[in-house]
């Protein structure tokens, strides 16, 4: 069984709503599916891209292959954290903001120093 992540069509008429799912190759695009693991809505500004990437990864070490349409998804949503998972890389370059404000805070203080003598 040669096992494909692609997207399968949901929404109303004119209103296209992809979900990315898992599914074997012989099956039909809007067909049965293994899992789903996303889903993508290009009707938004900007377009919304949910995938879960530790699911996905899941299936790609098991030899999924990729349809071109998700390789480009997947390439909008590099390095995005898995589903329901916050991501704890942001709340890091604001605590190094306020050090490097404390940094700059002395140097001026030195110079009003040297303006008071």
């Amino acid at each position: 069984m040669s096992v494909r992540v692609r997207l399968t069509r949901v929404g109303s008429k004119k209103n296209a709503i992809w979900r990315v799912v898992v599914a074997d190759q012989r099956s039909p695009r809007d067909g049965r599916s293994i899992e789903t693991i996303g889903h993508y809505n290009p009707q938004t500004q900007p377009s919304t891209v949910v995938l879960d990437r530790e699911r996905l990864d899941h299936w790609l070490e098991r030899g999924a292959v990729p349809s071109n349409t998700v390789k480009k998804l997947m390439r909008i949503q590099p390095d995005a954290p898995a589903a329901g998972v916050e991501a704890e890389e942001a709340p890091a370059p604001a605590e190094e903001a306020p050090a490097a404000d404390a940094e700059a805070d002395p140097s001026a203080g030195s110079e009003d120093d040297g303006d008071q003598a």
